[in-house]
């Protein structure tokens, strides 16, 4: 073959191969499909009047009048909705979202909101499953509050949380915000003010006439998961934890620097996912960048259920499920973070069971269905999970009193 005719071969198969792709941004479909339930959700600015929030001008360009009124929070809720013939929200619609994250009625472009913009070019169009403002369908629901991770946004898990909410639940997310400013910081102060949001959504969720508060469960991804435990460790209301490649895995010293949340002391069940590939090495790295060491607090969670799934092929950016739309992530930085030689198909795949194990440890924690619990305590292979996908370990809870809370292994 002439080189020349080689050349235009080669251009039309890697012009067919970059469409391809561009169309796999387009629309991210996992596994794991919607439950029977329609799905709506509703968009809240609020403020916590408790808390003050920012300086005269923060680093976000906060108008000084809000500082007078609280913390802005803007709150996502979705729940299960009467069903309509009305347009779903597209991806586009939940990134414009960050716009008036803290500016009320004012959109506010920043460069990092920008930037993702970019990155997320290719799926904006994408259809979703909520319809904003539908209609809520009769009955009361189990609260699930989703804690994003650092300075990231409540929608960075919108296909869990669309999920969820389609298999009956009401889900209650804000951004993840620092103590005084829209970005977070890795101290005390910022885990602490992200704990107290979780807890303020949890007063919000109680007033909604949807949510049954006899079940709520927190969810949070990376630093989210942190907020979550030191929000779980003091307020009772919370049930049951999931946690997301959490951040309390890797940041026990800051744990241990709160005097105040002890993991050996909670009783409530906890389901940790964990990524494939994190190495002493980079714990070492992490402990003397952020004085980050600390007693394990999985090994510490003796008195509440325990359930490690190890997601062997995953990283930990993949927990996220806007990170299978983020072109940037797969085309240039994937050397940097892949296990082995895992790809961006088989994260699909993982994430998807992760959806799954989720559902089934808030309904057998919440809404106490027995298959639920049969399913967590049945090998993976027999619950159809692809070999080399995940290992997963039950640790049942150690008596406490004479007392212990539901197990999935009895």
């Amino acid at each position: 073959m002439p080189l020349r005719q080689l050349a235009l071969l080669c251009y039309v198969i890697l012009g067919a191969l970059n469409f391809a792709l561009a169309e796999d941004y387009a629309a991210v479909n996992f596994l794991e499909k919607p439950g029977p339930h329609a799905v709506g959700i509703r968009v809240v600015e609020h403020y916590d009047s408790a808390r003050d929030f920012g300086s005269a001008v923060d680093q976000k360009t906060v108008p000084a009048t809000q500082t007078e009124r609280g913390r802005p929070l803007q709150t996502l809720v979705w729940y299960p909705a009467q069903r309509t013939g009305r347009k779903t929200m597209t991806m586009g619609d939940y990134v414009a979202l960050m716009d008036t994250e803290v500016s009320f009625g004012k959109p506010q472009r920043t460069r990092d909101g920008d930037v993702l913009k970019a990155w997320l070019q290719a799926s904006l169009g994408q259809s979703m499953s909520a319809v904003r403002d539908a209609g809520l369908e009769t009955g009361r629901f189990p609260v699930v509050i989703y804690a994003p991770s650092f300075t990231s946004w409540s929608w960075e898990n919108v296909d869990l949380c669309e999920y969820l909410a389609s298999n009956g639940y009401v889900v209650v997310a804000s951004p993840g915000m620092g103590e005084k400013s829209r970005e977070s910081t890795h101290d005390l102060s910022g885990v602490n003010a992200q704990a107290s949001d979780v807890s303020f959504l949890i007063e919000y969720a109680a007033s909604l006439p949807d949510t049954d508060m006899t079940g709520v469960a927190a969810i949070g991804f990376s630093w989210g998961g942190l907020a979550d435990l030191f929000a779980a460790s003091r307020d009772n209301r919370i049930k049951a934890l999931v946690s997301l490649d959490g951040s309390e895995r890797y940041f026990p010293g800051l744990v241990e620097a709160s005097k105040t949340v002890h993991p050996d002391q909670m009783t409530i069940p906890l389901i940790y996912f964990e990524e494939g590939d994190q190495s002493l090495e980079d714990q070492d790295l992490l402990n003397r960048r952020f004085h980050a060491d600390g007693p394990s607090v999985l090994n510490q969670w003796v008195h509440g259920d325990l359930i490690t799934i190890r997601m062997l092929g995953l990283f930990h950016p993949e927990f996220c499920s806007i990170a299978y739309r983020n072109e940037e992530l797969w085309e240039k930085e994937l050397p940097n973070l892949q296990v082995a030689d895992y790809n961006r198909a088989d994260g699909l795949v993982g994430y998807s069971w992760v959806m799954r194990y989720t559902r089934a440890f808030l309904g057998f924690y919440l809404k106490h269905d027995v298959q639920a619990g049969a399913f967590l305590k049945a090998p993976s292979s027999a619950n159809g999970v692809p070999n080399h996908t995940m290992s997963v370990k039950l640790r049942p809870s150690i008596r406490v009193a004479n007392k212990t809370v539901g197990d999935p292994a009895n």
